[in-house]
């Protein structure tokens, strides 16, 4: 019997199995870097072991020193979690060595697995079906596009679609680099890249005794940078001769490497339906919650169970019911290269409702950093039917209080709207073609009225400030007539999309008029109650600084304040590259150098940042006037990191042989 597990891992993972240890009675044991110090898995956990340093590869993927830390705890045993050292087979056996339980697969079957390489092997010759692999040095213009692919991991790190055979050696170092930094191995591999194929997905649990249950397909099609977005079960659209080849592929095989715990084997459907064999991940996936909604399972109890030596509860896994969806809550900017977003989250807040769950690992107050991956949360809906799942979900995103850094909420919203997720019209490219409709501002009215909201509790709040023992005091307004001031105009700029917006209203004898016609029922610090033509719209508004975070039954808008009048210590000098975020230099192109000719669009400089790298692209054609960026360099938010100007008119036209005759 496991008595205290050390989970080998952070944030909402780390949070997720810890309580299904408080219902088990496991005492727990957390691992955290000098930047998780204060993080929501770390004050969760019954015991926490500090791991010197902040960058993964210093801490989390520092196997020596997290067996160590499970020691020193007095922990029986260890959980990897996902991502890091979970489907490390070193970590696993070192574990082990020490006498401690592992809390995943057999070493063996990890080794099989790990490599992407020798499993496709593998599963070639237990009959699965596979995309044959294509050999980067003798590839030709027939084997376009290719996917290369991390050989030692997934989530999308150390994964390139090439289209061109000029961009093969590029992208071959820059996916080995990332593959490297994310999972200590820098080994890539290449297969034909398949067009608006699905991705899909079968969850196995195995016991020591025989035991292999199938529970059910996910999809999880939508991804960005080949990241999953938005999952579901069971995935629609299947008919059942499908679902049962997959089905029997994936106990095939968790057989053929004699598998123990909980896994996933994942396909890809091309455009008839033919599924191709991707990868085992030997762990608990990100999206395993809505697997544990259909069958009413607890997959995490059953990894311990499992690795107690216990068999499967029964034979069969328990019959599906209903559909479960969920959705990825990440810390990026969408619609400007999906850039991950750091800074203070000050609330966060999802309504709880019955279908309902989240799963998370940062609460209000925390600090979104730069070392680790961007996602705040995972938000799942349970219903009977895919229709009530879906609206549920959108509902609830619609209905959360996010207030922080510029978040992905808006784009899942829209996206369980869009009429081709609603009509399951599902493929991998959902985002390569929709992503600009879907991040497009909105309708310029919903915006107008939040921001005169937000002027309107900031009026509030400063005729009726909050001392020191002093209650906010309502400003409530009815009708008026007599207008005695000026107009009052406050400025502000929405985020992220930078649409500038103001707010005009006059101070009457009774309260605000607003410029634009609506009337005012309530105006205080917090709330503002608006009457627009016969409807009445509530606003609840949250002021931080220069932050105004506004929050309605319909959706939720950030604003900045702005001043008067524009400081000049903005402006920067035309061709200048600034950090779109704060990170770690790792690369330059090269022979990159003051004096060098660049062309427009072309890679400059790479950045690392949330365990992903980011390129910043020439704006224009011109020469590079000045270089401060090198690899190694840790920058912030703004750094100029590199100035290209353009050709003068004079420079770029040849000069005119009639000017001097």
């Amino acid at each position: 019997m496991i008595s205290t597990l050390l989970v080998a891992n952070r944030g909402e993972i780390a949070c997720r199995i810890f309580r299904t240890c408080r219902a088990l009675g496991i005492a727990t044991v957390a691992v955290y870097s000098d930047a998780d110090a204060d993080a929501l898995h770390v004050r969760q956990a019954d015991t926490a072991v500090r791991l010197p340093g902040a960058a993964p590869s210093d801490t989390y993927l520092r196997g020596d020193l997290v067996v160590r830390a499970a020691l020193a705890a007095g922990a029986d045993a260890v959980h990897p979690g996902y991502g890091f050292l979970s489907e490390n087979a070193a970590f696993a056996q070192a574990v082990q060595d020490a006498g401690l339980v592992w809390v995943g697969p057999p070493v063996k079957a990890i080794e099989m697995m790990a490599s992407k390489t020798r499993a496709k092997e593998l599963m070639a010759a237990a009959g699965v079906p596979l995309l044959a692999p294509v050999d980067t040095e003798t590839a030709g213009a027939d084997d376009l596009p290719l996917l290369l692919k991390a050989a030692a991991g997934g989530g999308g790190r150390g994964m390139r679609i090439v289209r061109r055979l000029a961009d093969l050696p590029g992208e071959l170092t820059a996916a080995s680099a990332e593959a490297a930094a994310a999972f200590g191995d820098g080994e890539v591999f290449a297969e034909p890249y398949v067009e608006r194929g699905r991705h899909v997905e079968v969850q196995v649990m195995a016991d020591e005794h025989g035991g292999v249950w199938a529970l059910g397909i996910r999809d999880c099609s939508l991804q960005r940078r080949h990241q999953k977005v938005i999952e579901e079960a069971p995935a629609p659209g299947l008919d059942d001769a499908l679902r049962t080849r997959l089905h029997e592929a994936a106990v095939a095989a968790a057989r053929a490497v004699g598998y123990r715990g909980a896994g996933t084997v994942e396909f890809l459907l091309g455009a008839e339906g033919q599924p191709y064999f991707l990868e085992m991940n030997t762990r608990l996936q990100v999206e395993h919650p809505v697997t544990e909604a259909v069958f009413g399972l607890d997959l995490v109890a059953l990894q311990l169970r499992v690795a107690e030596g216990e068999p499967l509860p029964t034979t069969a896994p328990p019959e599906p019911h209903g559909h479960a969806v969920e959705a990825r809550l990440y810390a990026e900017d969408p619609a400007r290269d999906w850039q991950p977003q750091t800074g203070a989250l000050l609330t966060l807040e999802v309504p709880d409702a019955p279908g309902l769950r989240l799963d998370t690992g940062y609460t209000g107050g925390d600090t979104i950093g730069v070392h680790y991956d961007p996602m705040l949360a995972k938000v799942i809906a349970h219903a009977p039917t895919r229709d009530e799942a879906l609206r549920l979900l959108a509902r609830a995103l619609e209905g959360a209080r996010i207030h922080g850094p510029v978040t992905n909420r808006e784009l899942l919203v829209r996206s369980l709207r869009h009429p081709d997720f609603r009509a399951a019209r599902l493929d991998t490219g959902f985002y390569d073609r929709h992503l600009a409709d879907l991040t497009a501002p909105p309708n310029e009215a919903e915006p107008r009225l939040a921001a005169l909201a937000a002027a309107l509790a900031d009026a509030a709040t400063r005729q009726h400030g909050r001392g020191p023992g002093t209650a906010p005091v309502p400003a409530r307004f009815g009708a008026w007539r007599n207008i005695s001031s000026q107009p009052q105009v406050k400025r502000y700029r929405a985020e992220p999309d930078g649409t500038g917006h103001e707010a005009a209203y006059r101070t009457g004898r009774t309260g605000p008029v607003p410029e634009t016609g609506e009337r005012v029922v309530a105006a205080r610090p917090g709330h503002v109650t608006l009457e627009v033509g016969p409807v009445t719209r509530h606003f609840a508004v949250t002021l931080h600084r220069d932050k105004a975070y506004v929050d309605t039954a319909t959706g939720s808008y950030t604003f900045t304040a702005l001043p008067r009048f524009t400081d000049p210590t903005e402006r920067t000098e035309p061709g200048s590259l600034l950090a779109p975020m704060p990170g770690t230099v790792v690369r330059v192109a090269d022979g990159l150098g003051a004096g060098t000719a660049v062309e427009a669009g072309q890679p400059l400089i790479w950045l690392e940042a949330m365990k992903m790298e980011h390129r910043i692209l020439a704006p224009a054609s011109g020469t590079l006037t000045a270089l401060h960026a090198a690899p190694g360099l840790q920058v912030d938010v703004g750094t100029l990191l590199a100035v290209v100007t353009e050709p003068t008119d004079a420079a770029a036209e040849p000069a005119d042989p009639e000017e001097n005759a």
